[in-house]
């Protein structure tokens, strides 16, 4: 069976808990609908290693100029302190080119402002850390800002670096990976720790 890719962009300063529960999610057939549908791939500017902020070593398995769109599902840009040095321009011309084809990207934290800069979030409905944050960046989209955890609009994901569960949880939706029972007892349990939605979850799989 192929497997359809979903990329991970990854830089130095990675912001860590942003994109954990999403790719652990993909990457671990337990509850999905389509076991093994997506594969995640790590993309960055080059092969090189990079240091996320928590100090872990990650070897890109690509670079951004050998992504191929044709069998591409999502790309995940997760925050960082780069994206507000005004790094990481070649991820958001990858994002655009993802948008442009109609394949969704999804966004959290520094990568929103990323994205806004890019003037990818003038025209769609999204959020971000505040909308402070992205005013910043004086794009064009205010109108279109959302104040909530995430948001997504067409096909764009955007969260705040505090809700990497909501952000989980539109990618998941997106991809079409589990069925709304599995996903409503997966988003109330990492929501909120209550142990009635884990057994709403073994009840959803029939568990």
């Amino acid at each position: 069976m192929q497997q359809n890719k979903v990329y991970l962009f990854v830089f130095e300063t990675l912001a860590d808990w942003e994109y954990g529960y999403a790719v652990a999610g993909i990457n671990n057939p337990q509850f999905q609908k389509n076991a093994n549908r997506y594969k995640v791939v790590t993309v960055g500017a080059t092969t090189e290693a990079i240091r996320t902020i928590g100090g872990v070593r990650i070897i890109p398995d690509v670079a951004i100029d050998n992504v191929s769109l044709s069998d591409s599902a999502l790309l995940i840009l997760p925050g960082g302190t780069a994206w507000d040095e005004g790094k990481n321009g070649e991820a958001a011309e990858l994002a655009a080119r993802f948008i442009s084809n109609k394949i969704p990207v999804a966004a959290i934290c520094g990568a929103t402002a990323g994205l806004a800069k890019a003037g990818l979030l003038d025209k769609t409905k999204h959020t971000s850390n505040s909308q402070e944050y992205l005013a910043a960046t004086n794009y064009k989209g205010a109108t279109h800002y959302i104040d909530a955890p995430a948001v997504r609009g067409g096909d764009l994901i955007t969260a705040s670096a505090m809700s990497p569960v909501d952000f989980a949880k539109e990618i998941f939706s997106c991809l079409d990976l589990y069925s709304d029972e599995v996903l409503d007892a997966w988003y109330g349990l990492f929501k909120t720790g209550d142990g009635k939605y884990f057994q709403q979850l073994m009840k959803a799989v029939g568990a």
